[in-house]
């Protein structure tokens, strides 16, 4: 994304401080936005992610900001954080998200309500906060829900998951028509695979490699710098007539591949 595309703009990204999050934070900033990375867990990974954006390429400012989505107080102090620090929000990212790997069958009910909580109670609680803050200040507002290929394409063996990213497949859109009056756009983006940590164990198997190289027309994963350029765009006055889809960003692999 070109610098400046986003220049002076107020960014919330969850699960920002690494995988797709950080890529997400990284275009942002280097378009020249005021992002706020929130993050769970280590203060210090957090604050070594912010520290490298600092420096040649980051036009924009970043600061790492602690909040557990899934607890609706938690994502409504991220949202008054950001407006404390730069004065307005223009943008949510629904970034923050989890996935046990676990069938139908075998899913249990603490695994079953920490993933929606987070991937989708999150999400839901976090477009609701970010759209009142919108609407309270005036102007507008973008909300980029990161959702995924399977909120379409099934992945058995991974249900309580693709059930929450169908579930943020209909945020997107409710959402999107209950909000356009307000001037706000909501759009969802739809990786494939990706080279983060949540795919290590593919990415260091040679042979699986192969097979899923082999089912993408374009002939490899994504690096998450593709998938964050693209939200940055979504983010931006480029995207103004963008809302109430999503915008997959899969190298073809849903077209190609009747499953993996």
């Amino acid at each position: 994304m070109g610098t400046g595309a986003l220049e002076g703009k107020t960014v919330i990204v969850t699960g920002g401080d690494t995988g797709i999050g950080a890529a997400i934070a990284t275009s942002a900033a280097r378009a020249g936005a005021h992002v706020i990375v929130d993050y769970v867990g280590s203060r210090d990974v957090a604050d070594a992610f912010v520290k490298s954006l600092e420096g040649p390429g980051a036009t924009g400012t970043v600061q790492a900001f602690e909040a557990d989505v899934s607890k609706v107080d938690q994502v409504q102090d991220l949202v008054a954080e950001a407006v404390r620090r730069y004065g307005r929000l223009d943008v949510l990212v629904n970034n923050a998200g989890i996935e046990t790997r676990q069938s139908l069958l075998e899913t249990t009910e603490a695994a079953y309500d920490r993933v929606l909580g987070v991937d989708l109670k999150g999400a839901f609680f976090a477009a609701q906060a970010a759209a009142r803050q919108f609407v309270a200040q005036g102007g507008g507002g973008v909300i980029v829900n990161i959702s995924s290929v399977h909120e379409d394409w099934p992945m058995p063996g991974n249900a309580a998951y693709c059930v929450a990213k169908g579930g943020m497949r209909m945020l997107t859109r409710n959402s999107a028509v209950e909000l356009g009056p307000y001037g706000i756009r909501v759009v969802g983006v739809a990786p494939g695979a990706v080279n983060t940590p949540i795919n290590a164990e593919t990415v260091a198997d040679p042979a699986a490699m192969k097979r899923l190289d082999a089912a993408i027309p374009l002939g490899k994963m994504a690096e998450p710098a593709q998938i964050g350029d693209v939200v940055a765009f979504l983010a931006s006055d480029a995207a103004s007539y963008v809302t109430g889809t999503t915008v997959v960003v899969d190298g073809g692999l849903m077209q190609s591949s009747p499953g993996l």
